[in-house]
């Protein structure tokens, strides 16, 4: 009572007069309670009106938020590291050659690095940057833009995982779960905010799954309108994803899959009439397989109608398309070849190089001047085109001789005036074959000089006259049989590195390593062939070019005694064994270092060995006629028996993990300038290479 504020007033009680007392903090208190009351009768219709507004647009409000996070995090300190970043060497440099429509090559398809080069061209980049790696971006180059656009296919991957998730059936609460592990994974992260082709290979892999399952929920109304778009959205995300790099065929082979499975099923449906069900395969034909092919040729065709001046990938190309480059003198050739004229002879298999000679001998064997195949433009690739010694030579300067399929020639070696030639002694290398020398001179020599010309093919129209650039032919020696051949096997040290030629036994016509043609042709007596006359066809071009990419992927297998710091083996990647790299590790540099969130894999890679047991698991419980098994998420299966108040807290748990794991690793993804040292308590695993 001590501690109450009294008021006093009078009151006539009784005939008394006497003071009445009031508690002020009683009077504060019940005002209070009745303020709240008030109160809350005013906020309990607003709330109401929230959750109806949350409950009716929950599939609106959810996708929006989750795509506003992924602008924020994928958009976040984009531009903090100015300098050349990784493959952004590679991609970049790509982008360059489109913009100045320089010809390169490339092991991977067009289309990813067409985007990028529209990202450059889009921020005014002019195309006079070399990208060299760790290199700092000048200040007219908008790198920056260059990396948004790219972003924004890592950004459109995270609502793509959210509508996917709902296609496949999965609950409220394993959408959110699979979408925050789209989210919040720092390796998609960190891989998606430079200028690659990663973020779009993931897209495109993403879109053909999203498409895929939108095609499967339209199966009960076939050839309906959605059925159809549903159908050639993914024959389009199919062309795009295998455009991008040629990974994107996995996603392809997973739709292949499905398609079989799903028309295997219908093949049993005796309710599906046979013309119906021929109709099904027609529609999955033209939309699975035609149309991606399409897509696919079609990128090429687009690739090859920028790049239409030479540059640093005409080598990797046919003689007759590098004729129709600007700024290649081919078109100059004369069209036929007669005797007398100066060539080059290109091997036409992948990675051929140019009929090569110096005067260096073969260190073993015959002890004869060393034959090769040379890569670049030499005095020594260069041939004279004459008659075998017995044959009559004709005398009259004015008059030209031409060569036809099936003439036996000599070939000279104009620097040395040694003719090419042959016999019965192993290669240097490929030992089952003869090896291939220069010997004598024009003077002087034997019949193992001479080669017999078998045509086996002309782009064009075929005649009996050899003509420059597009008769493709064979070089039969006379004597022995065999066929003039290089197949990329290269010579060591003495050899200098160059390509071994060889005689081969086998009379195998399909063999290109065996074919050959007239890549430069020079001889005053005729005119030259013009453009008109050399023009190669799209088809074959994009035929070459596709398999000189097959076999230089093949050709990018790591050297298993190479300590290469940025290889890595396929099972190392589930369980996040290693991380990479993107940068220079000095201290003071700025430095990325891709790894994915471990909350993330390490739950992905545990769920499949779960799924494995859990499938065993119900198909014993179906040999006991139980059939309780449905296809679903696995946490949806495990949480199915489960209360509401259960289920938010397993799904909480989860959610907290991804989100706290994420924010702890989330420097290396985004850029970490501090001291290595700094970086300890982020080495997990001994081999991180972190802080080393």
């Amino acid at each position: 009572m001590d501690n109450l504020r009294r008021r006093h007033i009078t009151s006539f009680q009784n005939g008394v007069l006497e003071p009445i007392v009031f508690d002020d903090k009683r009077k504060s208190m019940k005002s209070i309670l009745l303020s709240s009351i008030k109160l809350q009768k005013t906020i309990a219709p607003v709330l109401s009106t929230i959750r109806n507004f949350y409950n009716k647009y929950y599939n609106t409000i959810h996708p929006l938020c989750f795509t506003f996070l992924s602008f924020l995090t994928r958009f976040y300190l984009i531009s903090l590291s100015d300098v050349v970043m990784w493959d952004e060497s590679h991609f970049g440099k790509f982008a360059s050659h489109y913009l100045n429509r320089e010809f390169y090559f490339d092991v991977h398809p067009p289309l990813g690095k067409m985007i990028v080069a529209l990202a450059g061209w889009l921020a005014g980049y002019d195309g006079s940057f070399d990208f060299e790696s760790a290199t700092r971006y000048p200040e007219d180059l908008n790198y920056t833009f260059m990396r948004i656009f790219m972003a924004s296919f890592g950004v459109l991957m995270v609502p793509l995982a959210y509508f996917t998730s709902i296609e496949l059936g999965f609950s409220k609460h394993s959408t959110i779960l699979v979408t925050l592990m789209v989210l919040f994974d720092t390796a998609y992260l960190c891989i998606s905010r430079f200028i690659l082709l990663d973020a779009m290979l993931l897209f495109f892999t993403l879109l053909t799954l999203f498409c895929m399952t939108k095609f499967h929920n339209q199966s009960y109304h076939p050839f309906s309108a959605n059925w159809w778009k549903w159908l050639i959205m993914t024959g389009i995300s199919i062309g795009c994803v295998s455009s991008v790099k040629w990974i994107g065929l996995f996603t392809t082979a997973l739709v292949g899959l499905y398609t079989i499975e799903d028309l295997w099923n219908k093949l049993g449906d005796l309710s599906i009439p046979k013309i119906d069900y021929l109709k099904h395969w027609m529609a999955r034909i033209i939309c699975l397989i035609v149309l991606p092919i399409l897509i696919y040729i079609g990128c090429f065709a687009i690739h090859f109608a920028i790049l239409t001046h030479t540059g640093p990938g005409d080598e990797q190309m046919s003689s007759l398309f590098q004729a129709g480059l600007i700024g290649n003198d081919f078109a100059e050739n004369p069209l036929e070849v007669a005797y007398g004229s100066r060539i080059t002879l290109r091997n036409t298999g992948f990675g051929g190089g140019l009929l090569h000679s110096h005067v260096e001998e073969y260190p073993g064997g015959s002890g004869q001047q060393q034959v090769t195949c040379y890569h670049h433009e030499d005095f020594n690739n260069d041939w004279i085109v004459l008659k075998p010694r017995e044959m009559e030579i004709y005398d009259n300067e004015t008059d030209v001789e031409f060569v036809n399929d099936g003439d036996t020639i000599r070939l000279l070696h104009l620097a040395t005036e040694s003719n090419l030639h042959s016999h019965k002694i192993p290669a240097p290398l490929t030992r089952a074959h003869w090896e291939v020398s220069c010997y004598g001179n024009d003077t002087f020599g034997d019949e193992k000089d001479s080669w017999v010309i078998e045509v086996v093919d002309d782009v064009y129209k075929r005649t009996n006259h050899i003509r420059s650039l597009t008769t493709i032919m064979r070089l039969r020696h006379k004597v022995l049989g065999c066929y003039l051949r290089a197949a990329n096997v290269g010579l060591p040290d003495w050899g200098f590195r160059q390509v071994e030629v060889t005689c081969d036994k086998r009379n195998n016509p399909k063999d290109t390593y065996t074919h050959w043609n007239i890549e430069r042709h020079w001889n005053s007596k005729l005119p030259p062939g013009g453009k008109a006359n050399y023009k190669s066809k799209f088809l074959r071009e994009f035929w070459n070019l596709n398999v000189a990419m097959y076999y230089a992927n093949n050709a990018l297998v790591s050297d298993p005694d190479d300590n290469d710091i940025l290889a890595s083996k396929p099972r190392q990647w589930p369980i996040l064994e290693v991380g990479l790299r993107l940068c220079s590790w000095t201290s003071d540099s700025i430095k990325f270092y891709l790894l994915g969130n471990p909350a993330v894999w390490w739950s992905g890679t545990a769920s499949l060995m779960l799924f494995i047991l859990t499938l065993f698991w119900y198909l014993v419980r179906r040999q006991r006629q139980y059939t309780d098994f449905s296809p679903g998420f696995l946490m949806d299966q495990f949480t199915a028996s489960c209360s509401l108040k259960t289920k938010n807290m397993i799904f909480g748990i989860h959610y907290a993990l991804i989100i706290t794991i994420f924010w702890y690793f989330k420097d290396i993804a985004y850029g970490v300038s501090s001291p290595n040292i700094e970086l300890k308590d982020k080495k997990w695993l001994s081999t991180w290479d972190i802080v080393d």
